[in-house]
């Protein structure tokens, strides 16, 4: 990412790192339903901002604070954790991204 970073971008970014989270999370397989909508209402949540606002630029603090949150994702490894960060992680972005939740 680079300072020339929009919020399609960004978000880019941060709907991949998601969809990784989402995929651990399903391992629960008890919970398979429950982590497939959850995943899938933030993710249409995080489209609709790219859709009304993704060619706005980000500030350098705004593309380090959704980096910081993909970076905590990335070090979860066990799945029920996976599944508490589902509607936090696209929350953080956000809100990073000027938006609420």
């Amino acid at each position: 990412m680079s300072q020339d970073s929009d919020i399609e971008q960004l978000a880019g970014h941060a709907l991949a790192a998601y969809e990784d989270l989402t995929d651990l999370a399903q391992e629960v397989e008890d919970e398979w339903t429950y982590v497939t909508d959850l995943a899938s209402a933030w993710t249409i949540r995080i489209e609709d901002l790219v859709a009304t606002r993704g060619t706005h630029a980000v500030t350098p603090s705004q593309e380090a604070a959704v980096g910081v949150a993909i970076d905590e994702i990335g070090k979860i490894r066990d799945p029920h954790r996976a599944i508490d960060w589902l509607s936090t992680f696209p929350q953080v972005v956000l809100v990073a991204l000027g938006e609420r939740p």
